[in-house]
């Protein structure tokens, strides 16, 4: 599958099969809002392509963007924007928010409640991209589709 840099250094699948967006206002509920949009969109990508979207890839992508529109909407003023895209390999959650202020991830402390979306993001993604733009910030969690290659849909795999 070819990629291209955006120019920001988040390289960019040329083959997504199919890509959604939408809006949040940051208002209570907006996350779980957000989780069930991201079910919806895989659910909607096996409907529509040879695909099957993993248990695992499942959680992990509605946890990826919990914690991603959550930080949003705790620190940024305004809308939150989130972009699902998905291949044959990868499924990526992109995130913008108007605070051009990128995360970071906070030393280890075993005594600290909370603060650890970040650290939590970045251990179960392939990749993490964060890019400031003119307003505000973007950031792409990118998470294998499966952890082995899987057989199409449909037809019985085989254990060598």
């Amino acid at each position: 599958m070819a990629s291209h840099d955006d120019g920001n250094g988040c390289p960019v699948l040329d083959e997504y099969l199919i890509r959604a967006g939408c809006a949040f206002g940051g208002e209570e509920g907006c996350i779980a809002e957000a989780r069930q949009h991201a079910l919806a969109f895989l659910d909607q990508a096996e409907a529509d392509y040879p695909l099957s979207v993993p248990a695992r890839t499942r959680d992990v992508t509605q946890l990826v963007v919990s914690e991603l529109v959550t930080n949003a909407c705790k620190y940024a003023p305004g809308p939150v924007l989130v972009e699902l895209r998905i291949s044959t390999h990868v499924v990526d959650v992109v995130v913008w928010d108007s605070d051009p202020t990128a995360p970071v991830a906070r030393a280890a402390d075993p005594d600290r409640i909370g603060q650890h979306g970040l650290e939590i993001v970045k251990a179960v993604t392939e990749d993490l991209f964060i890019e400031q733009e003119p307003v505000g910030k973007r950031i792409t969690a990118r998470l294998a589709l499966a952890a082995h290659p899987a057989a199409p849909r449909g037809r019985p795999g085989r254990n060598l």
